[in-house]
């Protein structure tokens, strides 16, 4: 069990992609995103295997929720600055998780 103490270390905020690549050199089809975090965090990049349900051209402008405090992670020539959360189902089928509403850029999700 985690305990309530572990659960806040967790730093899960809101965000909004501002642009999004294709990513060839991934092994499995993914996304470069790029998304927007406000001022006090800023832009991060993160890569995202969400290439069956979503187009580029949907993601833009889409907020998303997103653990910003582990560590930077190295995928092929791509830094990935920050993970971007969704519920998996079969086939690696992935739903983003995002606010019911528009929210400030950089809420954190307690």
């Amino acid at each position: 069990m985690l305990t309530w103490e572990e659960f806040e270390k967790v730093e899960m905020r809101v965000g909004t992609i501002i642009e999004v690549n294709d990513f060839p050199e991934a092994r499995k089809p993914a996304y470069q995103l790029t998304i927007d975090f406000g001022t006090e965090i800023g832009i991060r990049k993160s890569s995202a295997q969400i290439t069956k349900r979503y187009a580029k051209e949907a993601l833009v402008n889409r907020q998303i929720v997103a653990v910003v405090n582990f560590p930077k992670k190295q995928i092929g020539k791509f830094m990935s600055e920050c993970l971007v959360l969704g519920s998996v189902g079969t086939d690696n089928d992935i739903v983003l998780l995002a606010p019911d509403f528009k929210v400030q850029n950089g809420l954190r999700i307690g």
